[in-house]
């Protein structure tokens, strides 16, 4: 059992605690990691609110992470001590229908227990003041140490910086896939971009790099503006500079509308002005954001009827043991940009700062 540092949610709605906790050896086909670096995104900060009807407490939140293999349980085969890696909160066990179909990377094998916050054996591997701590995501990045299903790891190049490639386990290579495997932007299309923070900021490099020749990004916080073109947005505007609705200011930009959006937010009114933004007769509306509980989105069926295309993305669609190692790889040859979503970096005991600089949209 290893003793360290971890960041243990309680309650709903209470900041984090930096706590002793004990971790427990690897089972088998269980993995142990050193915990190197870890980003915070804005689904740890949504179960903390007690919105998340998966959320269980005391847990220990965090899903984008990097570090080392410290030790393997009994029949793990892909990775082995010391090994550099990333924490994968959609595994791929290769077995399931869904890892066997290439049209989908939602990996069912161990998603009832991971739901749960416990390992595929029902039980836990942390334990705090003699309680048991859920896990989260099936990752858990906010400890030092952390244990995780060896179907939920991706092995990565020994030499990418982890405090820079932890964002590749969920926003940079969500909003990315967005564009390149979800929506498939075409070469001199017409995007637009709702929410402009981290996940949007991928969705326009991937929309750029597929070779888009307009990408028009949409936030009422234009202090984003500056940063969204750099990623490669055309042009930036606010719903609010306008007494029309977003969607007819776009459809009058871009003479009736765009080839392909995308809402980055959850929120289920932008999702309908994403799929409204679109171009009659082939627009693809994307929703990447993930939307509280219970909520419901909503449109003209006539919006359909007429040729718009309405789909969704989780992780960007990519198979996430095959993948994230190639991600790592486009990064290192600079294909794509990884070093510009990091704002600040903050030492592990200042990670409410962290999520107070989140919610500030700094």
């Amino acid at each position: 059992v290893i003793k360290c540092k971890a960041a243990v949610a309680w309650a709903a709605g209470k900041p984090l605690s930096i706590e002793e906790v004990e971790v427990a050896p690897p089972k088998a086909h269980e993995v142990r990691i050193k915990i190197v670096a870890t980003a915070v995104c804005h689904t740890d900060a949504y179960t903390l609110s007690g919105a998340d009807p998966e959320g269980c407490f005391p847990v220990i939140l965090g899903h984008e992470g990097a570090g080392i293999v410290e030790s393997v349980g009994e029949g793990v085969t892909k990775v082995k001590k010391g090994d550099t890696v990333i924490p994968l909160y959609i595994p791929q066990c290769g077995e399931c229908k869904f890892c066997k179909n290439p049209k989908t990377n939602l990996c069912q094998k161990i998603r009832i227990t991971q739901g749960k916050g416990v390992m595929p054996d029902g039980t836990s591997r942390f334990t705090c003041k003699g309680k048991q701590i859920y896990h989260f995501m099936g990752t858990s990045t906010f400890s030092e140490y952390t244990v995780v299903a060896d179907i939920s790891v991706a092995k990565i190049d020994a030499a990418a910086p982890l405090e820079k490639v932890c964002l590749l386990g969920c926003g940079i290579s969500t909003g990315y896939g967005a564009a390149i495997n979800t929506a498939k932007v075409e070469p001199g299309s017409t995007c637009a971009v709702f929410g402009l923070g981290g996940v949007g900021l991928a969705v326009i490099m991937g929309c750029k790099i597929a070779g888009a020749s307009r990408i028009i990004g949409i936030d009422i916080n234009k202090d984003k503006y500056a940063k969204a073109k750099e990623f490669g947005a055309t042009e930036c505007i606010s719903p609010q500079d306008s007494k029309k609705p977003i969607q007819e200011v776009l459809v009058e930009m871009t003479d009736g509308g765009v080839d392909y959006s995308f809402e980055c937010i959850g929120n289920v009114g932008v999702m309908r002005a994403a799929l409204e933004a679109c171009h009659k007769g082939w627009g693809v509306s994307v929703i990447v954001g993930v939307a509280a509980a219970g909520q419901e989105i909503a449109t003209r069926p006539f919006q359909l009827v007429t040729g718009r295309t309405w789909k969704g993305t989780a992780f960007g669609g990519w198979k996430s043991v095959d993948s994230v190692p190639k991600l790592v790889t486009e990064y290192m040859s600079k294909k794509i940009k990884v070093d510009e979503f990091v704002t600040h970096t903050l030492p592990f005991d200042k990670i409410n700062e962290a999520f107070e600089l989140m919610h500030s949209g700094k």
